[in-house]
């Protein structure tokens, strides 16, 4: 059962860029099989040495990743469209957990922002109500 998982699934464990169901099984048989968490144990220490190979350097400065004025802009339907086409294929297809949570984010940033522009503007209105002139 141990062999289930590759190395590179147990790297990714470690860097939380799974699934969210993928991280749970591995979670699982991680508490269940000592051999799989000495298996870990070595992937971390070989990592704890500097790992200098351009796919782990690759993945450590998640250089694959949009930046969260791109995925702001993708949000806004403001991007040409092959980055939005590209962005689209990291949320879903590779399904990036760190810049999916940035989405999450930028949405809810977005939505709370609305509710205080349109609260502002009401008390605005509402403020300016007596000094216009009646109709």
């Amino acid at each position: 059962m141990t062999d289930s998982y590759s190395d590179a699934e147990l790297d990714a464990f470690l860097d939380e860029s799974l699934s969210a169901e993928l991280m749970s099984a591995i979670e699982k048989e991680l508490r269940d099989h000592e051999p799989l968490r000495n298996r870990l144990v070595e992937i971390i220490e070989r990592r704890d040495q500097g790992s200098h190979t351009v796919g782990a350097i690759w993945r450590r400065h998640r250089l694959s990743c949009p930046t969260r004025e791109q995925l702001g802009s993708y949000l806004l339907e403001a991007v040409d469209e092959d980055l939005g086409k590209y962005i689209e294929f990291h949320l879903q297809t590779v399904g990036c957990r760190y810049c999916q949570a940035g989405v999450v984010d930028l949405k809810r940033r977005q939505s709370e922002a609305q509710d205080q522009t349109q609260t502002r503007r009401k008390r605005y209105f509402e403020s300016s109500a007596g000094y216009l002139p009646p109709s």
